[in-house]
C-alpha cells in the first residue's frame, strides 16, 4: 500500500469572454484510493478570498496559505486526477514563480503528505524558464583597461606589467592593520582559492596601507609603482574601499590578461557620490540563514555599499530575539501545517523557519562594522504585524469586532495606536534593538496599513474624534468590514487611518529620539509631520516623483523605487522571467540607467541622502532565483550610488561586471 500523490498548476490569463484560470491538478500516483482530504497551497499568487472554486471547496484562506477540498464523498482513485479551478486571484499571474510553490495534503485521519509542485505552466508559454544569473562575458577588448566596480572618481594609472599573485599588506596604523584584516578575510572568502593576499615568500606584492590626512569620510588615493603599491585614506572606511579597488584590478589582470591590465605608475583618486549605499534584506517572507546574511554583507562590501537594511519583522514571520518577548520567536518565528502560522510563500508542512540570536546579531554588526557597513534594524510597525498578534494577542484592543486585509491578505495586522499597552510592548522592543545595533537608527516601516483599519476599535474612533473630530470619526465608522486594497496598497493619506498612525509615529519616533536614536521609515512615515526632520530619513518606493516631491518638503530621503529598485521585480515581461510584476520589470540596463537625481531641485538634492537596493523575498524559496533576481543589478544600484552620473557607462559596466561575485553560485543555462 504506497500513497503518492504530486500537483501541478496551470494558469490561463482572463479573455473577452473567459475568467481568468488557476487550474490545480492533484494526482494519484501510489496503489491506494484517498478520500475526504485536504489540499494546502502556497506561493506568492493568492486565491481571492471572494473566488469561485470549480470541482472543489474553499476551506481557508490567509493571503497566499490555501486550503481546498474536494466536493463530498470525492473518492481519488489511483492513477486518476482531481482537477478543481479557481476563478478569482488578488492579481493575475504575470511569471512562473508567481503560482504555487509548495503543497500538502492532509488526509482524513491527519496524516500529512508533501507534494512535489512543479512550476506553474502558463497557457501558450513554452520557453525554459530562467533560473541563475545572467552571463555577462568579459570581452576582448573592454572599454577601460582596469576592472573596477564601481567606477571610480578619477583614473589616471600608467603602464602595465605582468599581474602579481598576490598583495602583501604592510600596514602602518591601528586603522591599516583593521582594514588590511578586513580585506584579507574578505577575499578569503570571497575568493578562497585565489590568494589574493599571501605573504612575500608567496611572491606577494607589497602595498602599503596607511592614514593621509585631508580625504573625505570614504575617499581613498591608490597610487602604482613598478612593484608595489599605496593605499592611503584618512578612515578605516577610505582604507577598505582603497584595497577592495586595488583587489578588483588584480582580479582583472589575473584572470582576464589580454583585456585588462595591472599599472605600474599613476593613480586612482576616488569618493562616492552619495553618503548612502544600502542594500536591504526581507528575511520575514523568506528566513536566510546567519551565514547567508554574513555572506550578502561581503558581496555589499565588494560593491562599496555601505547600508545593510535588515528587514526583521513582517505578517509572515518575526526574526529577532527580544528576551522581554521571547513568544515572538517561539512562535511567529515559525510556519506549518495547524501552527499560528501556517504554510506561507513556498514553506510546506513541516515546522520551517528561525530567528536571530542576539549572539548571531552581534556577530553580523561586527563583521558589518569591519567592513564599513552599518546595519539599520526595521521593525515594521503598526502594520505587516499580522505574525507579531498571532505571538502577542493580549496587543490587541479586546473589544475590536469587524475585519480588514491588508494589500497582501493579512486580516487585521496593524498594532493598534489607540491601545496603551501597544506603546509598552513597542519601547521594549526599541530598548533592546537599539542595544544591539550601534548605528543609532531605528527602521520603524510606517507602509501599507490598511484604510479600514481599526475601524470595528471603540478606543481607536474614540481617539479619532479626539484628534480630528466627529466627522472624522464618522468617516472612519464607515470603513467597518470593508476589505479595501483592490488596486494594490492603500493610499491613507488624509484620512482618520492616517491620523492615528500620524499619532502613533509620533509617540514612538518620539521614543527613539530619546535614545539618541535616528528614526527611519518608508515614504508615509512622513504623513501628518509625524517625524523631525532633522532626526529622521524617510525611504521613497511608489515612484520616482516622491522622493522629489519629499525631499522638497524638506524630509532627508533614500530613493527606492519599486518600478527601478526593488530586486524581487523581474528582469523582463516573459514568462519564463521569475519574480515579480506589480511595479513592472527592471533588466540590468533599466536599473543601471535610472538616475537618483533626477527630477530633483537644487533644494531638494540637498535632502538626497542616496538610494538603496531592495530585496523582497517572496519569489526566493528557489535560491537559483535570488541569483538572476540580485545579480548583476546589484552591482548596478552600487555603482548608480558611487559613481557620477557623467561617469557612468552602460557598455563600461556590462565589460566588466562578468568579474563580479554573486550569492549562491547559480548561474544562467543560457
Amino acid at each position: 500500500m504506497t500513497i503518492a500523490l504530486s500537483l501541478a498548476t496551470t494558469w490561463t490569463p482572463p479573455t473577452d469572454g473567459e475568467e481568468l484560470a488557476y487550474g490545480l491538478e492533484l494526482t494519484n500516483d501510489g496503489d491506494t484510493p484517498i478520500t475526504g482530504f485536504t489540499l494546502g497551497f502556497s506561493g506568492p499568487a493568492r486565491i481571492d478570498p471572494t473566488a469561485t472554486l470549480e470541482n472543489g471547496k474553499l476551506l481557508k484562506r490567509l493571503s497566499n496559505h490555501t486550503l481546498i477540498a474536494p466536493p463530498d464523498g470525492f473518492v481519488l482513485e489511483p492513477g486518476a486526477t482531481w482537477r478543481s479551478v479557481a476563478r478569482g486571484l488578488s492579481y493575475g499571474l504575470r511569471h512562473w514563480s508567481d503560482g504555487a510553490n509548495a503543497a500538502y495534503v492532509a488526509l482524513a485521519d491527519g496524516t500529512i503528505i508533501t507534494l512535489p509542485t512543479a512550476p506553474t505552466q502558463g497557457k501558450g508559454h513554452n520557453a525554459p524558464l530562467l533560473k541563475g544569473a545572467a552571463r555577462f562575458p568579459v570581452p576582448a577588448k573592454a572599454p577601460v583597461s582596469v576592472s573596477i566596480i564601481p567606477w571610480p572618481k578619477s583614473v589616471a594609472t600608467t603602464g602595465a606589467r605582468v599581474a602579481p599573485p598576490g598583495l602583501d599588506l604592510q600596514p602602518q596604523g591601528d586603522d591599516a592593520g583593521r582594514a588590511a584584516a578586513a580585506f584579507a578575510g574578505l577575499v578569503a572568502d570571497l575568493f578562497p582559492v585565489e590568494g589574493l593576499v599571501r605573504p612575500a615568500s608567496e611572491a606577494g606584492m607589497p602595498v602599503t596601507v596607511q592614514q593621509k590626512a585631508g580625504l573625505g569620510a570614504e575617499a581613498y588615493e591608490l597610487s602604482f609603482a613598478d612593484n608595489a603599491a599605496t593605499v592611503a585614506a584618512s578612515t578605516r572606511q577610505g582604507m577598505v574601499y582603497g584595497l577592495i579597488t586595488l583587489g578588483q584590478i588584480l582580479r582583472g589582470a589575473r584572470q582576464y590578461p589580454q583585456t585588462f591590465v595591472f599599472p605600474t605608475g599613476g593613480s586612482i583618486t576616488d569618493e562616492p557620490g552619495f553618503a548612502y549605499r544600502g542594500c536591504h534584506l526581507d528575511v520575514a517572507r523568506q528566513f536566510y540563514s546567519g551565514a547567508e546574511v554574513s555572506q550578502l554583507l561581503k558581496l555589499m562590501a565588494w560593491n562599496k555599499l555601505n547600508k545593510f537594511h535588515w528587514h526583521l519583522s513582517e505578517d509572515e514571520a518575526w526574526r529577532l530575539e527580544i528576551e522581554a518577548f521571547p513568544e515572538l520567536t517561539q512562535i511567529a518565528a515559525w510556519r506549518g501545517h495547524g501552527m499560528a502560522l501556517p504554510p506561507l510563500l513556498g514553506s510546506g508542512p513541516q515546522p520551517t523557519g528561525g530567528y536571530y540570536s542576539k549572539n548571531v546579531v552581534r556577530q553580523i554588526v561586527a563583521l558589518a562594522d569591519s567592513l564599513a557597513i552599518a546595519v539599520i534594524p526595521e521593525i515594521d510597525i503598526p502594520g505587516h504585524s499580522y505574525a507579531t498578534l498571532q505571538a502577542l494577542p493580549q496587543l490587541r484592543d479586546p473589544a475590536e469586532q469587524g475585519e480588514y486585509q491588508s494589500v497582501q491578505g493579512f486580516p487585521n495586522n496593524s498594532l493598534n495606536p489607540a491601545y496603551e499597552p501597544v506603546y509598552k510592548f513597542v519601547e521594549s522592543v526599541v530598548d533592546e534593538v537599539l542595544e544591539l545595533f550601534p548605528a543609532g537608527i531605528f527602521h520603524l516601516g510606517a507602509d501599507e496599513v490598511p484604510l479600514a483599519a481599526w475601524s470595528g476599535s471603540p478606543l481607536a474612533l474614540e481617539m479619532i474624534e479626539k484628534l480630528g473630530g466627529p466627522e472624522m470619526r464618522a468617516k472612519h465608522e464607515r470603513q467597518f468590514n470593508q476589505l479595501g486594497n483592490h488596486h494594490g496598497a492603500d493610499e491613507i493619506e488624509g484620512s482618520p487611518t492616517a491620523l492615528i498612525q500620524a499619532a502613533f509615529i509620533r509617540r514612538v519616533h518620539d521614543y527613539i529620539a530619546s535614545k539618541g536614536a535616528i528614526t527611519g521609515g518608508w515614504e508615509e512615515a512622513a504623513h501628518g509631520k509625524a517625524v523631525d526632520k532633522d532626526k529622521s530619513f524617510v525611504i521613497g518606493w511608489r515612484n520616482g516623483e516622491i522622493n522629489a516631491a519629499l525631499a522638497e518638503k524638506g524630509f532627508d530621503i533614500v530613493v527606492s523605487p519599486g518600478q527601478r529598485y526593488y530586486l524581487d521585480m523581474a528582469n523582463g515581461v516573459n514568462w519564463a522571467e521569475p519574480g515579480a510584476g506589480w511595479a513592472g520589470w527592471s533588466g540590468p540596463q533599466e536599473t543601471y540607467e535610472f538616475e537618483a537625481r533626477a527630477g530633483f531641485s537644487e533644494q531638494g538634492l540637498t535632502h538626497l541622502l542616496g538610494i538603496q537596493a531592495c530585496i523582497w523575498s517572496e519569489s526566493m524559496t528557489d535560491r537559483a532565483i535570488f541569483d538572476r533576481l540580485v545579480f548583476p543589478r546589484l552591482s548596478a544600484i552600487a555603482e548608480a550610488g558611487w559613481t557620477t552620473p557623467e561617469r557612468k557607462s552602460w557598455d563600461r559596466f556590462k565589460a566588466l561586471v562578468g568579474l563580479m561575485p554573486i550569492m549562491y553560485g547559480n548561474w544562467a543555462a543560457e
